[in-house]
């Protein structure tokens, strides 16, 4: 019976993961949704928008942010089962991410809008491209692992794929496809930039929890390997 309901919960916090995905897939590219990242729940004034719009995303970022830290875990440990720690942080996140899309406030004010062919379909090929980049980079490491739906196996540090050009790749795909859209709006490059945000500051904690993990190894892969970008930018 325990291991049923383990297997119970498991299940259904991957399962919201997948829609929260589905939904940010659709919210971003303002694909088929009456609630896009461009359309649905107009804010009474600027000042509204941009209260519930950041706030919500300051909320997901501490969220998100402060329980995948050690210590953090550490005292969640005494209340929620081993197993279930993982699957616990991956529900939380998908709520909290399908609450930002379902309270964000459009700010529908051109920034531009690219027509001309071929940088229209360019634009659209790196949104997709992006996606498919985070997608595939979780597969690339322990995707049902990461995402809470079966234990994670300790192994040395591993740098598949992607990840002998850049170390965080998952995190370069969520950039490029909040940011590439042929059309942006004053709404759509705030979530852009609160995306942004969250991500340069959560990989910075990031990567101080690898060193601690894997320590001499992860500092020699840092200094080989750029962290975001596949190139280095020189000083």
């Amino acid at each position: 019976m325990r291991s049923a309901a383990i297997f119970a919960f498991r299940l259904a916090s991957y399962l919201l993961f997948l829609a929260s995905f589905a939904w940010l897939f659709a919210f971003v590219g303002d694909f088929w949704l009456p609630l896009t990242v461009d359309r649905g729940r107009a804010a009474s004034s600027l000042g509204e928008a941009l209260a519930v719009d950041v706030g919500w995303f300051v909320l997901f970022g501490l969220q998100h942010s402060t329980m995948a830290r050690a210590r953090v875990k550490a005292r969640l440990l005494r209340v929620v089962p081993p197993e279930l720690e993982r699957s616990l942080f991956v529900l939380v996140s998908a709520l909290l991410v399908m609450l930002l899309l379902w309270q964000w406030r459009p700010l529908p004010a051109v920034v531009w809008d690219v027509q001309a062919t071929p940088w229209r379909p360019l634009l659209v090929g790196l949104y997709l491209a992006g996606w498919l980049q985070l997608l595939a980079s979780s597969f690339f490491i322990d995707h049902f692992a990461l995402f809470g739906l079966r234990d994670a196996t300790p192994t040395p540090l591993g740098t598949p794929y992607l990840y002998r050009y850049v170390r965080h790749p998952l995190y370069l795909g969520l950039l490029v496809a909040v940011w590439a859209t042929p059309f942006m709006t004053v709404g759509h490059a705030l979530f852009a930039l609160g995306m942004t945000t969250y991500t340069l500051i959560g990989v910075r904690f990031e990567e101080r929890d690898l060193v601690r993990h894997f320590g001499p190894a992860y500092r020699d892969y840092q200094s080989r390997v750029p962290m975001l970008l596949p190139f280095r930018i020189r000083r």
